[in-house]
């Protein structure tokens, strides 16, 4: 379940220009993205940037080293955001660009956005009833993992994703991972305690196994740490354990790969048995 009108109100930085402003000029645009950049959410290449409109984004400043390659780009592969990229996008030279982003991404674009308010996805996380699980990472350490996540959710149309633990699932590097989706759904830090209401349905190799277990729509899919699974504080808040088929002597799969798994099995509808 998508939640566009949780993307399109900020907490962030606004500067009042809107997606379909004109393109400033070089120095503009860089001033514009100094002042703006701590705490505004980095969109690091053009999909980022793409998806990230698609759902709704306020993008006050976006930049590209090539701004003819980057509409080029969107005539292939985004034509629905075309017109909103040929209005926002300002062309910037290389050294500029290099010095607005840490990594340079290889198409050359990057933008700021504002991160939606904490209170509206926290609205749309807790809205009853839910149509699609909410996704619960518990203390996750790899921030490519968990953007890799926050994609699978906005792809399966999951609610949202929670973390808890210190990650910050709006870290530049996440949202890299994430390919700017997580304007697409609910993204948000919570502790345990904090959880939305919901059975909550933990991962865990001592578990049923899964392919014998309907999970709900309004379930709560929690995943353990890469490192050290289930904390002992989300295990006691869990209703069920279930498990992932593996093969003998392979001792675990990737974060984002057991999560796509378990949102699979929800979306084909779960051929439980119950």
């Amino acid at each position: 379940m998508n939640h566009p009108e949780a993307a399109a109100s900020s907490s962030g930085p606004s500067y009042g220009f809107g997606a379909a402003a004109a393109p400033y000029g070089a120095e503009e645009a860089v001033r514009l993205w100094r002042r703006g950049a701590d705490g505004a959410v980095l969109l690091d290449g053009f999909h980022a940037l793409k998806h990230a409109l698609r759902f709704g984004a306020r993008v006050p400043v976006a930049v590209a080293v090539d701004r003819a390659a980057a509409l080029a780009l969107a005539d292939e592969l985004a034509p629905d955001v075309r017109e909103t990229l040929a209005a926002l996008l300002t062309e910037v030279p290389e050294p500029a660009y290099r010095a607005l982003v840490a990594r340079p991404h290889p198409t050359g674009v990057a933008a700021l956005a504002d991160r939606p308010a904490r209170e509206a996805n926290l609205r749309a996380l807790a809205h009853a009833p839910r149509r699609a699980p909410v996704v619960v990472l518990d203390d996750p350490r790899n921030l490519g993992n968990a953007g890799a996540v926050i994609r699978l959710a906005a792809g399966f149309g999951a609610t949202g994703v929670v973390t808890t633990g210190t990650l910050d699932p709006w870290h530049p590097a996440v949202v890299r991972g994430g390919a700017g989706l997580h304007f697409a759904t609910a993204v948000e830090r919570m502790d345990v305690a904090e959880l939305p209401a919901g059975p909550v349905y933990a991962l865990d190799p001592e578990g049923e196994d899964i392919r014998r277990v309907t999970l709900p729509d309004d379930a709560l899919l929690a995943f353990g740490s890469e490192r050290s699974g289930l904390s002992e504080v989300l295990r006691a808040r869990a209703d069920r354990l279930v498990a992932l088929p593996m093969r003998a002597q392979v001792s675990s799969y990737n974060l984002a790969t057991s999560v796509g798994m378990a949102l699979f099995h929800w979306s084909a509808g779960g051929e439980g048995g119950e």
